[in-house]
């Protein structure tokens, strides 16, 4: 009964498209929001530090989000997936931040418009890359964990002990 739960969750999973598209829908919407409140943020903050306190909230919820929706991990982010996705977030951070700063090395009075259009873009870009990591690591689901001869035999150990006896079989 244990394999059966733990191999319908497996199947639950989204393939790579869906999974893109789920990330899409709720890490863009997120950011595209994120990119909203940095901006009237920035009318009272440093823009850095206004896009420092979005990029919490925002991969906070994002964490949950996915977890729950785009990666099909079937309940609520751990402290560990938090902890690995705010990583990715760091990173992302610091896309943005250089986007910005090169902009406003580049032109100087951006408007409106061409802030947003760079903020997204520089978002996107990150996001991309964010999406690989939380696939192929945060969110892996620990594929690589079990050997691929207790997989086949039908036998998915969760202590020690039933790993040895699983491998026995």
């Amino acid at each position: 009964m244990e394999t059966a739960t733990v191999e319908s969750r497996t199947q639950g999973a989204p393939g790579a498209f869906a999974a893109f598209a789920r990330f899409v829908v709720c890490g863009g919407g997120t950011g595209i929001a994120a990119s909203f409140a940095v901006a009237g943020l920035a009318a009272w903050l440093p823009w850095a530090l206004a896009n420092a306190l979005v990029t919490v909230v925002s991969t906070l919820l994002a964490t949950e989000l996915h977890a729950r929706f785009t990666f099909g991990a079937g309940g609520r982010a751990t402290w560990r997936q938090h902890t690995q996705s705010a990583g990715s977030a760091a990173a992302a951070y610091a896309v943005t931040c250089l986007a910005m700063l090169l902009l406003q090395q580049l032109v100087a009075a951006p408007g409106a418009v061409l802030e947003q259009a760079v903020y997204l873009s520089a978002s996107a870009l990150a996001g991309v890359a964010r999406f690989v990591m939380l696939r192929m690591v945060v969110f892996a689901r620990g594929r690589a964990k079990v050997p691929d001869g207790v997989r086949a035999a039908g036998c998915l150990p969760r202590t020690a002990d039933r790993a040895a006896l699983c491998r026995a079989a």
